[in-house]
């Protein structure tokens, strides 16, 4: 009967998210734009602690601040006059919450490994090999190809795209470099600009942007990218211009808004 019991845990402890269903709701749900920028603020909140209490270097914690600010600049705005969520019926709630744990408990007994230890160091440090080891599979196959080619552009990107996530910055800007030399892509530039600025590489960041803008003149991540380098490279006031105009150019439901609102503010 241990897969009964399992089922009737998980039922208790869902039985509070039932009664939430079931209670009407204080105010409206906010809405994506809001939460996007709720989250948004709480990250760059922790960063701060983070460095303030000196578990960040600088390098870090400015790296990790550009990524937050990246992810905001690329989510969408809120649709206007959507629809407010709707919701569950009160019989429908109550009928979910039983559903939910008995599969939950049916998926945890299929597939579940309680006993299953952690990965071992050995066992991580292999992994790490393999792939260490099939990344240089990748770098020797793309010396061999016609660096022009769209094949060794796409593997080039793909490259990057890898050692960036391993904290290799200076690879993934090599890297992408080489896949720009191919065929140029003004939101790659943009990856590769933002890469350069966490390597403390203003001015080649400022050529990358410069080249991205002029064939995507409208795009405010990039718009946003040059203000920052700007910043970075002591132009306190052709950040503050790129900032204001990229404001005066943005819709007021821009979930990006408040977040160049508040670079332009902490601009001496």
């Amino acid at each position: 009967m241990t897969w009964l019991a399992l089922v009737l845990l998980a039922a208790a402890a869902l039985a509070p998210l039932g009664l939430a269903l079931l209670r009407p709701p204080r105010r409206p749900p906010p809405g994506r734009r809001e939460a996007d920028l709720a989250l948004y603020r709480a990250q760059l909140a922790e960063l701060d602690r983070e460095r303030a209490a000196g578990r960040l270097d600088p390098a870090a914690h400015r790296a990790a601040v550009i990524e937050v600010q990246r992810r905001l600049l690329a989510a969408p705005a809120e649709t206007a006059g959507a629809a407010p969520a709707r919701r569950l019926p009160p019989a429908l709630a109550l009928g979910l919450v039983p559903l939910v744990a008995a599969l939950g408990a049916g998926l945890y007994l299929w597939h579940g490994a309680p006993g299953l230890p952690s990965a071992p160091y050995a066992e991580r440090a292999a992994a790490a090999a393999r792939e260490e080891a099939l990344l240089a599979e990748l770098r020797a196959r793309l010396a061999a190809l016609d660096p022009a080619s769209e094949t060794a552009r796409q593997g080039y990107v793909l490259l990057g795209n890898a050692e960036r996530t391993r904290g290799r910055p200076a690879a993934a800007a090599e890297a992408w470099t080489r896949a720009l030399a191919a065929r140029f892509d003004p939101g790659l530039a943009g990856d590769l600009a933002e890469v350069e600025l966490e390597r403390g590489e203003t001015d080649a960041a400022l050529r990358w942007l410069a080249r991205a803008l002029a064939e995507a003149p409208r795009e405010p991540r990039l718009r946003f990218l040059a203000g920052l380098a700007e910043a970075r490279a002591g132009r306190v006031e052709s950040a503050r211009a790129a900032w204001r105009a990229l404001l005066a150019d943005a819709p007021p439901d821009a979930p990006w808004r408040a977040l160049v609102e508040r670079r332009l503010a902490e601009l001496p």
